[in-house]
């Protein structure tokens, strides 16, 4: 009997480096190794400030391993470009879920619980409970 596949994880952001840089901090505190299932998919294909749907689908097929995929956006066309993806129905894969979340908190949460084996509900409510989180 094999293991559980953990859900992937998306962090979709207007910028290359803040959505890589956000994967691999998430990494880091989860204290996953570089095959964790999350990966960024910021900017536009020029290398622009932007989202783009065809980066997005890849990241969203690189971390899909058949237990469904969270994906986090920072700003509001990155949300609007996930609900096009989804509303299309054949560009991300089965399971694939927007999730309301703070972006690194959010990230970070997804990501632990991913690799705790948790299930896409129980990762997108770990990811929307970091609304909570109080820094005061």
């Amino acid at each position: 009997m094999s293991a559980r596949q953990p859900v992937g994880v998306v962090l979709v952001s207007h910028s290359r480096e803040v959505a890589d840089a956000s994967a691999a901090l998430a990494k880091a505190l989860a204290g996953a190794g570089a095959d964790a299932p999350v990966i960024g998919a910021g900017g536009t294909p020029d290398g622009g400030v932007g989202t783009s749907s065809e980066r997005i689908a890849r990241a969203a097929h690189a971390v899909d391993r058949g237990a469904g995929v969270a994906l986090l956006v920072d700003l509001g066309s990155a949300v609007l470009t996930v609900k096009s993806l989804l509303a299309e129905g054949d560009e991300l894969p089965d399971g694939a879920r927007l999730v309301d979340a703070p972006f690194l908190e959010g990230a970070v949460a997804a990501v632990v619980t991913a690799l705790a084996g948790g299930d896409l509900d129980a990762v997108a409510n770990a990811a929307s409970e970091a609304y909570a989180y109080r820094k005061e």
